[in-house]
């Protein structure tokens, strides 16, 4: 009886959660189609999730992901994903660290008109990820869902007019002269 415990106890401490394979409207991006598709159609809105399969956090965040772009998804707003692990050179384009110890897996990216205009969780100067906590409320919220999916269901300008002033605030170029020296922890 105690040998059954202890072996129970230990597969539920040394395996993985599965991965998620419930139903989603997410396009999965390679290294080659993720530029691309941000400078199509600068009508859509992207909201990409960059991820890692090792990550326990990426995989507990699946399926609240899957079932935002259930609800959220159309025309004119779409969700994308994007395997860090396996093309690392879309992490260094985007400033996304895979470390494991970084904390910035998951991280979403909400894009209008090809630019990034918000992303979660956050970092600071150092470099280091603000502690954000990847609730469906809080996705909602602070990527203001509710109001973009209302404003995608609307009639789109024509291909050639601007797409739709944002309603973020842009996000800050970084300075190339005043750019912090890396550490060797960063390498």
């Amino acid at each position: 009886r105690s040998l059954t415990s202890c072996c129970v106890t230990v597969f539920l401490i040394t395996c993985k959660p599965p991965l998620y394979m419930g139903p989603e409207y997410i396009k999965y991006f390679s290294d080659k189609t993720i530029d691309e598709e941000l400078q199509r159609d600068g009508r859509v809105t992207w909201i990409i999730e960059f991820f890692a399969n090792w990550s326990p956090e990426c995989q507990s965040f699946a399926s609240v992901y899957a079932d935002l772009s259930l609800k959220y998804s159309s025309a004119g707003l779409k969700f994308g994903k994007v395997d860090v692990g396996r093309y690392g050179d879309v992490a260094k384009e985007y400033k996304v660290s895979t470390s494991p110890l970084s904390k910035q897996l998951p991280s979403l990216l909400l894009f209008q008109g090809g630019k990034e205009v918000i992303r979660h969780p956050q970092v600071d100067k150092k470099g280091r990820a603000v502690s954000w906590s990847f609730a469906e409320e809080n996705i909602i919220r602070e990527f203001n869902l509710n109001e973009l999916y209302q404003k995608s269901k609307k009639p789109a300008k024509g291909k050639g007019e601007k797409a739709a002033e944002s309603q973020f605030p842009p996000v800050p170029e970084e300075d190339e002269g005043e750019a912090e020296p890396e550490s060797k922890k960063d390498k």
